[in-house]
């Protein structure tokens, strides 16, 4: 299996999945830090992959998104953006009723 075909494994099998610098307990930069926090303050579960543990890892989210920069934010299988679009998603309020929906989708409760 390519990095490319695991993180995409990862993507559709993971409800809320952030590729950041660093990991939930140990951002690695700001951005990372800010939008770990974001979903800390929703209260819900997620998982992180940290895009430094290897080095095909970026190249190969590149690849999926076409997004540049890190973090990456995926909610039920989509691509929802970075950190500044997901801050805002959040402030704005749109963020947590697409969350929700992904998680009972993830749970079988449907959207």
């Amino acid at each position: 299996m390519t990095t490319q075909q695991r993180l995409q494994q990862a993507i559709r099998e993971t409800p809320i999945l952030l590729f950041t610098k660093g990991n939930k307990m140990f951002p690695r930069c700001g951005f990372s830090a800010a939008v770990i926090d974001v979903f800390q303050q929703l209260g819900v579960p997620f998982e992180t992959i940290d895009i430094f543990e290897d080095a095909e890892t970026k190249p190969a989210l590149v690849s999926i998104t076409q997004w540049p920069t890190t973090p990456q934010v995926f909610v039920g299988g989509e691509f929802i953006g970075g950190g500044d679009i997901v801050r805002e998603m959040f402030a704005n309020g749109e963020l947590k009723p697409l969350v929700e929906s992904a998680l009972k989708a993830a749970a079988g409760e449907g959207a």
